[in-house]
């Protein structure tokens, strides 16, 4: 028992450490898992305040004009932002007099016409909404934006968006690849060049022209498509080698220069100016989490000892109690407690009251076997002696008497090879097709007694049983109505159908049984006369053989009585027979 103490003591100290370990680890994972979730948010904060700065830039001339959209940005994200030029000079600061000096190095750097790629990822050299002179006017955005709600009505499965310069488009157009109407000529109308877009183009396509013609002489050759439309700073160089495609890209940004705020350095900082600060997992003190772990692992050490201990006591008491019940003692009893060991302590109480029974019916088996065997052995033997010594002689009488007494005997013998039969699952049914009713009037007949009224009242049942054991089961409760009921009382034996269930009652009016009587009527050689009167007659297995045959039948029996007053036995046949998988056998150990 020591060793399941330690066993358990050493398994408790394993699973702590293993816990404590996983949760240091899972602890460290959930630390860097925040930190790198904090850093990702920063970043895409950090990401999102460049997209506004730049669409600011974009869209002012000055930084000037943009100061309260800044101011409204810094707060909106609780930050501070400050923009310098290249030469450090101030151009715009979210801050107040009292606020730290900026960082050395700046954030980002702000410039709608060379867009930072890593922070804004597919937005190509120059910002698409730095449109500068080709921002429509009021009027020619409200002429192209009826156009597009006459398109819509011709053609509702289209999506139409606005370009940053205010002129709507098909959401599906691409550079060179615009949509071609057949039926809704106003979609052309919407591909037309306002007079806006017209000067703006004149003035790229000079600017364009004149950077090429400084190209190298191999480079002279002008492009394809000369006409100017929409997209055409997109289709002219298209498919070019790059200086020329670097050259459209120059002239776009010296076009779009006056109209843009100028170049600036972003400081983005927390409101009081500083960086954010960065956890540092190095300070967090190594030893103190190695002692804290290690108190963490005596405590579970220690309430795991406890534990083993006082789930050791009860089994040592179960062992102990065990072996006395082993050497025959009966009496042995523990004490468990609650919980599972409480059950286990109160399943063996019950098993060893179970057997202390089953000893003591055995014990009185033996002793009611033996005085059943007794009286017709004894009787016939004196009377043989008295034959042999010529005292007796063998006339019918004594014949007949001694044949009543070897009936009785092979009675006793055959009800006790049927209780064997029954325990060792042995018992054979034959089943087949029967009326219930010729088997109540059978009976019923074979049990007539002048000194009772016994009586049938059965209807039409039929149902599949083995009809001589059925026989066998209700005579055996109707001989033990006869039997303890008075001269002039009455035994019914009723016959009816209840659903699925026949249902055989035998109602006496005899002396009734008492109620702590009835959980035993079922025993063997159990009778409520203790004095084994042959008067009452009766092996005490009639019953116990009947309770067996009911449930190899798939049926149950059930008995309900008021003392002095009468008894009722039941038993409920299915209609049909149950399926067995071997030969039909009882649950023996079932009480009604």
């Amino acid at each position: 028992m020591k060793s399941l103490l330690v066993r358990f003591f050493l398994f408790s100290v394993v699973i702590a450490a293993c816990s404590i370990a996983l949760t240091a680890w899972l602890a460290s994972q959930a630390t860097t898992g925040a930190i790198r979730q904090e850093q990702g948010e920063a970043l895409a904060t950090d990401a999102q305040i460049y997209d506004e700065l730049l669409n600011l830039a974009a869209t002012h001339r000055t930084w000037a004009e943009a100061k309260s959209d800044v101011d409204r940005l810094a707060q909106r994200f609780n930050r501070r932002i400050a923009l310098t030029d290249r030469d450090g000079k101030k151009l715009l600061d979210t801050g107040n007099a009292g606020s730290p000096p900026l960082p050395v190095n700046p954030k980002v750097s702000v410039d709608p016409l060379n867009v930072d790629s890593w922070l804004k990822p597919g937005a190509g050299k120059i910002d698409p909404r730095a449109v500068g002179p080709f921002r429509l006017t009021g009027e020619e955005h409200r002429t192209l934006r009826a156009y597009a709600d006459q398109l819509l009505q011709c053609n509702n499965k289209i999506t139409v968006v606005e370009a940053p310069n205010g002129r709507p488009r098909l959401a599906t157009d691409e550079p060179g690849k615009l949509s071609v109407w057949e039926d809704c000529e106003v979609g052309n109308r919407l591909y037309q060049l306002t007079l806006t877009e017209k000067a703006a183009y004149a003035e790229l396509y000079q600017l364009f022209s004149g950077c090429v013609s400084r190209l190298p002489e191999k480079y002279l050759t002008p492009p394809k498509d000369r006409t100017v439309s929409l997209d055409w700073e997109v289709l002219a160089v298209q498919y070019q080698d790059p200086p020329i495609v670097e050259c459209m890209d120059n002239a776009r940004r010296e076009q779009l220069r006056p109209w843009v705020a100028p170049y600036a350095h972003a400081f983005i900082t927390e409101p009081t100016g500083g960086e954010p600060l960065s956890i540092d997992l190095s300070t967090t003190g190594a030893n103190r989490i190695t002692l804290v772990a290690l108190g963490i692992l005596a405590l579970a050490g220690f309430a795991s000892w406890l534990t083993a201990t006082q789930l050791v006591r009860p089994i040592r008491a179960l062992t102990a109690a065990t072996k006395r019940t082993a050497e025959g003692d009966r009496t042995a009893r523990v004490d468990g407690g609650a919980g599972e060991i409480g059950e286990l302590a109160k399943s063996f109480n019950a098993m060893s009251e179970k057997l202390a029974e089953t000893e003591r019916q055995r014990q009185a088996m033996v002793s009611d076997v033996a005085h059943e065997l007794r009286t017709p052995l004894g009787n016939i033997t004196g009377w043989l002696e008295a034959t042999q010594d010529g005292l007796a002689q063998p006339d019918p009488h004594l014949i007949d008497m001694l044949l009543e007494e070897s009936l009785l005997l092979q009675r006793l013998v055959d009800d006790l090879h049927d209780l064997a039969q029954a325990d060792a699952g042995t018992l054979r049914l034959h089943p087949e097709p029967i009326a219930l009713d010729d088997v109540v009037d059978q009976v019923v007949n074979a049990q007539q007694n002048r000194e009772i009224l016994l009586r049938a009242e059965t209807a039409p049942v039929h149902a599949t049983a083995d009809p001589v054991r059925l026989r066998q089961a209700l005579g055996n409760l109707v001989a033990n109505a006869v039997r303890y009921t008075p001269p002039g009382g009455e035994v019914v034996v009723r016959l009816y159908q209840d659903e699925d269930d026949a249902v055989l009652e035998v109602r006496d009016t005899g002396t009734g049984i008492a109620p702590e009587d009835l959980p035993h009527v079922f025993d063997r050689f159990w009778r409520a006369d203790k004095s084994r009167s042959r008067t009452t007659g009766g092996s005490g297995l009639g019953l116990a053989i009947t309770r067996h045959l009911v449930e190899a039948h798939g049926g149950t029996v059930s008995v309900t009585s008021t003392l002095n007053e009468g008894s009722t036995f039941r038993i409920s046949l299915p209609m049909s027979f149950p399926e067995h998988d071997g030969p039909p056998s009882q649950n023996h150990g079932r009480q009604s």
